[in-house]
């Protein structure tokens, strides 16, 4: 972590990765809504902050005025060289149109419903071991020994890796996601170790072909040629981060939520099938995922003087808190009826991995509070949040009561 100074007004200073932003954003994305609905800051090298739906979706769907090269905001500017057009570090979700939408049809087959709820069942089987294996004395880390521990190895799977690289994953993903206020070049040298495990995957995926996305990923063509490495690489990239930390966090979060909020936890013990509406909410309430755009040339845009290559963060989840499009949008209605959230993004780079991350959230959800139907949050001080684009709670203890 670098030593910054602390943010003193989020209008025109804001920082993402600030302690009192990354505790309780919601307070400061309400106070930005009514008295700067684009805040700005310097840092990270210039970066815009709609805190409304409209700016959010305006910006998510203008593949004209901004590129998704880049969606994780770091420190620095970044070059043409930094920006590989038009496949991006990690496609399909750097990829700008045209060849986005190739990138995005390539891998959607890998995501659709009938192979995920294929998958429902291995899941809620690891779910249950996950649950035999905690050792505790009245008090459970419902983060790190359970929602953790559920996307990797459903990603791992996926991607045809060795299940003892778990913990590789998880490493791998706090460093994408949450190192993003490191100097660049330190952030380079932490990456490299996780850039020769992938290169030695996609080796031995070479050597070795299996029934996995690896190998169909390199298998792959795209105009009758194969896939450049680099867009393996990448693919491979986004599929591990974008299928760990989001759902991990989504997972905690729901979690923390029933923990301080007895009455919904009740009600999805004594109404099962309310859960497929209840984790919409969840989804909405407690959306895990920021994404980023570059803005692609000087301008002014939502009455703001951007200038080329600055960031914005686009707040999905400000957009999912915003009352001039949810009625009640401050309020958790476990049983909200209409619930057309933005959790999943906006415009052409809405989330491929949407079925899964909501079923594994459902199912997680389901197998917990089948084995505890009643808990409580041990100690609210201890329970700590992610920094950066991803936000969910890291330490979640929860008391079990009988």
């Amino acid at each position: 972590m670098t030593d910054k100074p602390p943010v003193l007004d989020f209008a025109t200073d804001f920082d993402h990765t600030d302690p009192e932003w990354v505790s309780d954003p919601y307070t400061i994305w309400e106070d930005l809504r009514q008295r700067c609905p684009v805040a700005h800051t310097d840092r990270y090298g210039g970066a815009w902050f709609p805190a409304t739906h409209a700016g959010v979706s305006a910006i998510a769907k203008d593949t004209v005025n901004f590129t998704s090269r880049d969606v994780i905001v770091h420190e620095g500017r970044p070059t043409e060289e930094d920006l590989p057009s038009p496949i991006g570090v990690a496609p399909p979700i750097t990829s700008d149109p045209p060849f986005h939408k190739v990138a995005r049809r390539l891998i959607l087959p890998a995501f659709s419903p009938a192979v995920v709820n294929a998958l429902e069942p291995q899941i809620r089987a690891l779910c249950a071991t996950l649950l035999d294996d905690i050792i505790f004395e009245g008090v459970v880390n419902a983060s790190m020994d359970y929602a953790r521990l559920i996307p990797p190895s459903v990603i791992r799977q996926m991607l045809g890796f060795p299940e003892e690289d778990t913990e590789m994953f998880i490493k791998a993903v706090h460093l994408i996601t949450e190192n993003v206020d490191r100097p660049q070049e330190e952030r380079i040298e932490l990456f490299e170790p996780v850039e020769a495990y992938f290169t030695r995957q996609i080796e031995d995926h070479q050597e070795n072909p299996r029934d996995d996305l690896t190998t169909f990923l390199l298998n792959a063509e795209i105009g009758g040629e194969k896939l450049a490495l680099e867009h393996v690489f990448g693919t491979m990239i986004l599929i591990l981060v974008a299928g760990i930390d989001t759902t991990w966090s989504a997972i905690g979060a729901a979690l923390w939520h029933l923990a301080r909020n007895p009455e919904d936890l009740a009600r999805l013990v004594n109404e099962p099938e309310l859960m497929p509406v209840a984790v919409e909410e969840f989804l909405r309430y407690y959306a895990p995922v920021t994404m980023a755009r570059l803005v692609n040339a000087d301008m002014e845009y939502l009455g703001c003087p951007m200038k080329e290559y600055d960031w914005i963060l686009l707040g999905f989840p400000a957009a999912n808190r915003d009352p001039t499009v949810f009625k009640d949008a401050d309020k958790f209605i476990i049983d909200r009826a209409e619930n057309r959230h933005v959790a999943f993004g906006l415009g052409i780079h809405r989330c491929v991995g949407s079925n899964l991350a909501r079923m594994e959230l459902q199912v997680a959800l389901e197998e917990f509070i089948k084995r505890y139907p009643r808990f409580e949050l041990a100690n609210e001080d201890n329970v700590t949040w992610a920094q950066g684009q991803i936000r969910g709670p890291r330490n979640l203890p929860l008391r079990i009561l009988r």
